[in-house]
């Protein structure tokens, strides 16, 4: 286990439950690892009531609508602000949370290219507090350096921090 990302998590819930909120999570390259790191602290139940691992875009387009022309040629493909953000949004539809995280990204040892070399993940947060508010998106381009798991290590951390920024950005003061 992470401290750093155990920290996160356990500080990620306290907020979440405070404002009696739920989060969902929708990977790729980071496999369930968010999810993973989440449902480690004891009560997440409260908190989280599911994540999505679309590890191929069969399956990021049938359980999470990404559009399938993102895949075709010439088109942003899996690896992309397009693609992550649909990916949020259709977490935050499918789960009935009011915050979201994706990721889609590369972490190697290959799969990259002069474009898009390993270590390039894409993260967005999604959000929505009301029903028949417009749901708000921000995503992020990182680029990660070392082996394959510190690559998704980093890109774990850069999630739940950003998700908790984001979530703490919304708490009425």
């Amino acid at each position: 286990m992470d401290d750093s990302l155990v920290l996160l998590s356990r500080r990620l819930g306290e907020t979440l439950l405070g404002q009696r909120w739920q989060v969902t999570t929708a990977e790729s390259c980071t496999g369930g690892w968010i999810a993973q790191s989440i449902t480690d602290i004891p009560g997440s139940s409260d908190w989280f009531g599911s994540g999505y691992v679309t590890y191929s875009n069969e399956a990021k387009q049938r359980m999470l609508g990404v559009p399938g022309s993102y895949f075709a040629p010439g088109a942003p493909g899996a690896v992309s602000r397009e693609t992550v953000t649909a990916m949020a949004e259709g977490a935050l539809q499918a789960s009935g949370a009011q915050f979201a995280v994706a990721t889609s990204g590369i972490a190697g040892p290959g799969g990259g290219s002069e474009s898009k070399p390993v270590g390039t993940v894409w993260i967005a947060w999604a959000w929505r507090l009301e029903a028949g508010v417009p749901v708000t998106v921000n995503a992020q381009l990182e680029h990660f350096s070392g082996e394959r798991e510190a690559v998704r290590r980093q890109a774990v951390r850069a999630a739940l921090a950003g998700l908790l920024e984001r979530i703490e950005a919304q708490i009425p003061a």
